[in-house]
């Protein structure tokens, strides 16, 4: 039986954000590199999985990656009680095989939602040999265990020392966000790059 022929499975796993969720699919969503961010419902005329999910009245946010959904979730609502409701409403949409993404879409015209193209973007934005150093220590040791945990790491600009990335998904608004740029990837640059003084984390302009 081919991968293609595989009915969509859908299993949830927690995040260190405990406002979000991952939910994780056993096909891809979105082509490798290419992730999208919605802060809410108006933003999600790209995609319409993201608006159906916003239909439910406690999501403030949707995050789509290659292979997995972050959804964020308002105060006062436990996982407990909406995860397997949300895990059934995704595998059902997923194996009807309504749209995940409209066609040629340009998320990039709307103002509360951004496409990242991993990898690609960064280098582009990566303009001597320490820019180039930084990307490839994030794309190597410090993106796939950020996407593990429902989220995206950017890099948005160094000078003098200090390097400011973005974060998306689940990393964004974390508790333990300061802690991971601090004691990981500080500790990180401190080993490997120890031009890089300081890591920050900054909004996307």
């Amino acid at each position: 039986m081919s991968e293609k022929t595989l009915p969509f499975m859908i299993y949830a796993e927690v995040t260190p954000n405990p406002a979000t969720m991952k939910f994780v699919a056993n096909h891809l969503l979105s082509e490798y590199g290419r992730v999208f961010d919605f802060k809410n419902e108006a933003s999600a005329e790209a995609s319409p999985l993201a608006q159906r999910i916003f239909s439910f009245p406690f999501v403030t946010g949707v995050f789509i990656a290659q292979n997995f959904i972050t959804i964020s979730k308002m105060d006062g609502v436990e996982w407990d009680e909406v995860m397997l409701e949300l895990r059934e409403y995704l595998s059902n949409y997923l194996n009807a095989g309504q749209p995940i993404l409209k066609d040629n879409v340009k998320p990039e015209s709307a103002t509360d939602v951004s496409e990242i193209k991993v990898g690609q973007s960064d280098h582009k934005k990566a303009h001597g040999p320490i820019e180039e150093q930084i990307v490839e220590i994030l794309d190597e040791y410090v993106r796939p265990a950020v996407e593990g945990d429902g989220g995206a790491i950017h890099f948005k600009s160094y000078e003098a020392g200090k390097l400011s990335v973005v974060l998306k998904g689940a990393c964004n608004g974390c508790p333990s966000s300061t802690v991971t740029l601090k004691a990981g990837i500080q500790a990180l640059f401190d080993r490997m790059l120890p031009e890089v003084k300081e890591v920050v984390a900054e909004e996307e302009d």
